[in-house]
């Protein structure tokens, strides 16, 4: 700390050089980075690995023409959210081990990690309302209105969760304050009690969602199981080999949307700043985890987006066997 001659009691009229005793000059030592711990090479191992995934996931999406659905873009706009929880990641283990750290860098850190992961959850919504739509209104899927709708909705989406984000940079955060801090510091409880509110209605928005498509599945195969007699048997052996597949598809795809995002939404809820670190990290690690997750449950799992990853790898292995993209199967 650097003081003021005031408070050596140095009188400026005298002409005497100021005086400055040693033990009270600035001896502060320089920053010393803390050592490297299996934490943080966890942390900048898996936020590098999300955010090349869902980088080669974006890339693939918006430098293929072809793939312009409203499934595509929804896919593109949750692969967008998730490469930037990699890097809030990556940032927040350079701060951590690489750098001084300062509220500026929290606060940073924290905005964008609340910006993807807003943004990876209402898309991953919209996702569940394309298929929905694309269930119940296939005839009107993929047209230019559709198209539209599903771009006004991903501007709605990024607008909201960057106005979100802000708010740790605005003046919604805890560090002039420690009493008002929450579990995920420098978040205060108000702050992360209505972002994990948002988060619980999301979630149970999202399950109806997915029982409605149950409720259309379960009526087209009515539909089906009533012309059966009209098809040969090999056939209504293959559609109820497809339709078993899909359900058990769907209970995997719930379960992880599930078993993410719940523990962190209610843990965000209950807790408060005198709460173990340790179960805010145990609820906060599966959250994250969803952005590793999703790009192998979503866009991989998408056909179309596998041919052009393989025309993009092995162009000699292609074929050009035509291929009709089914919405739902994603």
């Amino acid at each position: 700390m650097i003081l003021n001659a005031t408070d050596l009691s140095w009188d400026e009229s005298s002409g005497a050089d100021p005086f400055f005793p040693l033990d009270q000059l600035d001896n502060s030592s320089p920053y010393e980075v803390p050592p490297l711990t299996v934490w943080g090479v966890a942390l900048c191992v898996s936020g590098t690995l999300i955010a090349t995934e869902n980088a080669i996931v974006v890339t693939t999406i918006l430098a293929t023409p072809s793939l312009r659905a409203p499934v595509f873009l929804l896919l593109a706009s949750l692969g967008l959210a998730d490469l930037l929880a990699g890097v809030a990641l990556i940032l927040h283990f350079l701060f951590l081990f690489c750098v001084e750290p300062s509220d500026w860098s929290e606060l940073v850190t924290s905005g964008l990690l609340v910006t993807s992961l807003t943004a990876s959850l209402c898309s991953l919504m919209g996702v569940a309302l394309d298929r929905y739509l694309s269930l119940s209104h296939a005839l009107t899927y993929g047209s230019g209105q559709s198209r539209r709708r599903a771009a006004i909705l991903l501007l709605l989406v990024w607008v909201g969760a960057c106005v979100i984000g802000a708010g740790p940079a605005m003046g919604w955060h805890c560090l002039g304050e420690p009493n008002s801090c929450s579990v995920a510091r420098p978040l205060t409880r108000t702050y992360l009690s209505l972002l994990c509110g948002g988060f619980l209605v999301i979630v149970m928005v999202t399950l109806q969602l997915y029982a409605g498509i149950c409720r259309v599945a379960r009526r087209h195969a009515h539909a089906i199981a009533t012309q059966r007699h009209f098809l040969p048997s090999n056939q209504s052996y293959a559609s109820k080999h497809s339709s078993g597949r899909g359900f058990s598809r769907l209970i995997l795809v719930l379960s992880v949307f599930v078993g993410c995002w719940m523990p962190f939404s209610l843990w965000g809820l209950l807790g408060d700043a005198s709460s173990p670190p340790l179960y805010t990290y145990a609820t906060l690690v599966p959250a994250a985890g969803s952005s590793l997750l999703n790009p192998i449950l979503y866009s991989l799992r998408n056909k179309d987006i596998r041919k052009v990853l393989l025309q993009a790898c092995c162009p000699n292995r292609c074929t050009h066997n035509t291929h009709i993209h089914y919405p739902v199967d994603v």
